[in-house]
């Protein structure tokens, strides 16, 4: 196993776990950053609307009071409190022929009348305009303000992002050269590495062709107690008298071991010439009992047939008895009672 390359792969899995996590934090400080910033948008266009409403209200209230209304003398609660006498000038509505108090336009003050209320109804229309210019004018302020907080707002978070987006490649590029650092560095550790490992090997395979082992050197195994003596580890072989002397003991072993497998050999048959005379008596000795046991079974039935013979000639003799003893009536009685 190449415990380098895996540690390599481990740590590039690390920073790369690493790149990603920090990678999906800034994912998520950036949506937290875009929803801080929608709840701000959101939060000023209710606070807007709630001006604009709160700001008609106060126009409604300031400038178009009840009191204001044409149509307001039809409904007012202070008519009865507000009405004149029932007589005070020619112009009184009890002065009529009919009865009746009064026509519509037939005052005295009708010119007059029309006049202001042609002023008044002047007056406020160019109140309502200047109102509705005012207002509009207003509205207009606010539009830009919004608008203009809008812009820095979204060159603001253009801003943040541009920096976000430098701070993220530089991220990348420090990376980068890191891992490109680091494989640099691994590369160079793993050609030191061969190096040294090849010069070992050489070093090795040198000491083992030039040493006592390999060369065959049988004064290597010679023990310092003694030639007669040698070292397990370093002994190189027998020489040709202890080979004869082997070779002599194995010859006389395979002797010995064909005499006893001969020995062997005679014992089994001599055992075997026993086991079936004594399975030629065992048989001779069961087909006598076989042929004894046949010959009683044939005495045995045949005294068995006798004794049937002379129990049916007893039946038949006390049968013979009972008819002969049995009474003349009993037996027409009977007759008649089956025959009934």
């Amino acid at each position: 196993v190449d415990k380098d390359a895996l540690d390599t792969q481990v740590k590039d899995r690390k920073i790369q776990e690493a790149a990603e996590k920090a990678r999906n934090e800034e994912l998520a400080n950036e949506m937290k950053q875009n929803d801080k910033i929608m709840c701000m948008l959101e939060e000023r266009q209710k606070n807007d609307i709630r001006n604009i409403n709160k700001a008609i209200t106060e126009f409604q209230k300031n400038f178009q009071k009840p009191e204001t209304r044409r149509e307001f003398d039809l409904s007012d609660p202070q008519a009865l409190k507000k009405d004149r006498p029932a007589r005070l000038s020619d112009s009184d509505p009890r002065c009529t022929v009919s009865g009746l108090q009064k026509f519509m336009g037939e005052d005295l003050n009708y010119d007059q009348r029309m006049k202001f209320q042609k002023e008044q109804l002047r007056e406020w229309s160019l109140q309502q305009q200047r109102d509705w210019k005012n207002a509009l004018a207003d509205q207009k302020f606010a539009d830009d303000l919004y608008d203009k907080n809008r812009i820095e707002l979204d060159q603001k978070t253009m801003e943040q992002q541009r920096k976000e987006e430098e701070n993220r490649r530089a991220v990348c590029a420090a990376t980068k050269d890191f891992n490109r650092s680091q494989a640099a560095e691994l590369a160079e550790r793993k050609k030191l590495e061969k190096y040294q490992n090849m010069k070992d090997d050489m070093d090795e395979i040198s000491s083992l062709l030039q040493g006592d082992l390999l060369s065959e050197n049988p004064e290597q195994a010679v023990s310092s107690f003694g030639r007669h003596r040698v070292i397990t580890d370093r002994w190189k072989g027998m020489n040709q008298d202890q080979l004869m002397a082997i070779r002599y003991s194995q010859q006389q072993q395979v002797l010995e071991k064909l005499r006893l497998k001969e020995e062997e050999r005679r014992r089994d048959a001599e055992w075997d010439r026993q086991s079936i005379q004594a399975a030629r008596a065992q048989l001779v000795l069961e087909r006598h009992q076989q042929r004894q046991n046949r010959e009683r079974r044939r005495a045995l039935d045949n005294v068995n047939a006798e004794l049937s013979q002379e129990q049916k000639s007893k039946n038949i003799y006390l049968k013979e008895e009972e008819y002969s003893n049995f009474p003349t009536s009993q037996y027409y009685a009977q007759f008649n009672t089956t025959s009934r």
